[in-house]
């Protein structure tokens, strides 16, 4: 390959003085490439300008990162992207990934060439949600949350990332972008809200005569996620070993009830269930099968624990709304469904249950996240640490002294 700056010059209106623009051109063999300004898309204004982008081209060529110029937008790629990884993709997922793709980022970005992406589209669009990127019906634009700002980085990555491996683009633009922190609270945690203990009993005694009520009881007595529920299956529950095992989840998929596997591998586990909660299950089995009597044949039977009367798949958005009502209702701060799995997390972190098992019982793919968000729990961990370890020595000095942890 060669390559060479070719003047040319731009036809002006109204009998102006013609504009000159400077391309750079590479050659190989009969086929020849042209290069514009990689900014701007259009040719340099100054022929210095061009004649340095032009060497940078004959070092790609020289290093076999040299990449032919396309017209490809940021919409066609996301379409192309889209449509390969739909196979590879659980179908909630996909979704979630089209959705935010289509509300978020393509209004935005769409008609801009992929090639000429650069990082600082990419800090003016999270700037952009963070300020107005969600439509609230009656209330006009209001800012995205930092979480949902960081969602749509990650999903750009990986969209941009796959645009790197098939040879569109030499590098990822959303490697030098910088999306919102989510800044923690001043309490350490970063968004969410936890019910006490007390909390949570009063919820369980107030709800007990509610349809939920027994789905309520097993994602804050597990720390289950809301669709690891609603999949439950009632071969498998084991009621002699006091165990569940997660195997599926139910969630919504382009307006359905979709079900599907779990969300990682590690989300395939067994979970133990306290003796309260084998009873309350074994009782919910019992009106559901009154239940089935009572529909007869048209009763569509999955399986499921959590069903409707019929014995079909429970809508999730249904059930979390049914529960902050309850909430409301009762008293009690209103905290989302998925936080329930964030109550158990914390409590059990604050009794004194190993974080491992706490990973493990989540189903968190690493102990790293587990940590990550519960950090705000640590520090007190710390000092019972530092307490119990302290009392052990000195009970080992005195004989008369309780260590803390017997003392418990």
């Amino acid at each position: 390959m060669r390559g060479s700056v070719v003047k040319r010059e731009l036809k002006a209106k109204d009998g102006r003085k013609p504009k000159v623009a400077y391309y750079v051109v590479i050659a190989d063999g009969d086929k020849r490439k042209w290069h514009g300004d990689p900014d701007t898309g259009s040719g340099f204004t100054r022929r210095e300008h061009a004649e340095a982008h032009l060497q940078d081209l004959l070092v790609a060529v020289r290093t076999g990162s040299y990449l032919e110029p396309s017209t490809m937008t940021v919409n066609g790629w996301a379409a192309l992207w889209l449509e390969t990884s739909r196979d590879r993709l659980k179908p909630s997922t996909w979704q979630s990934y089209e959705t935010k793709l289509r509300v978020h980022v393509l209004p935005t970005l769409g008609n801009i060439p992929l090639q000429r992406l650069r990082a600082s589209h990419l800090d003016a669009l999270y700037a952009h949600l963070r300020r107005q990127g969600k439509r609230v019906k009656g209330r006009g634009p209001s800012p995205l949350s930092q979480r949902s700002v960081q969602y749509v980085h990650v999903i750009i990555g990986a969209m941009l990332g796959e645009a790197v491996r098939k040879g569109l683009l030499i590098r990822n633009p959303q490697d030098s972008a910088t999306p919102p922190r989510v800044i923690t609270q001043a309490d350490g945690t970063t968004g969410f809200s936890t019910w006490t203990a007390p909390e949570v009993a009063r919820f369980l005694d107030k709800t007990s005569g509610h349809r939920h009520a027994t789905y309520w009881a097993f994602v804050l007595l597990t720390g289950c996620r809301r669709g690891e529920a609603l999949g439950l299956r009632w071969q498998d529950v084991d009621f002699e070993r006091g165990r569940a095992y997660i195997q599926q989840t139910i969630g919504r998929v382009a307006g359905k009830v979709d079900i599907g596997s779990t969300k990682s591998g590690a989300g395939r586990r067994p979970i133990a269930l306290d003796a309260d909660l084998v009873d309350r299950l074994r009782a919910h089995r019992e009106a559901q099968n009154h239940e089935r009597e009572l529909v007869g044949v048209g009763y569509r039977d999955q399986g499921l624990v959590f069903a409707n009367p019929d014995g079909s798949p429970v809508y999730p958005e249904g059930v979390s709304r049914a529960f902050k009502e309850q909430a409301v209702a009762h008293g009690l701060p209103t905290i989302r469904l998925h936080d329930a799995r964030h109550t158990w997390a914390t409590l059990a972190l604050q009794s004194g249950v190993h974080p491992k098992v706490v990973q493990e019982r989540l189903g968190h793919s690493s102990i790293t996240i587990t940590l990550q968000t519960y950090s705000h729990v640590i520090p007190s961990m710390h000092e019972d640490a530092a307490e119990t370890v302290a009392s052990m020595i000195r009970a080992a000095k005195d004989p008369k002294v309780v260590p803390l942890r017997d003392a418990r």
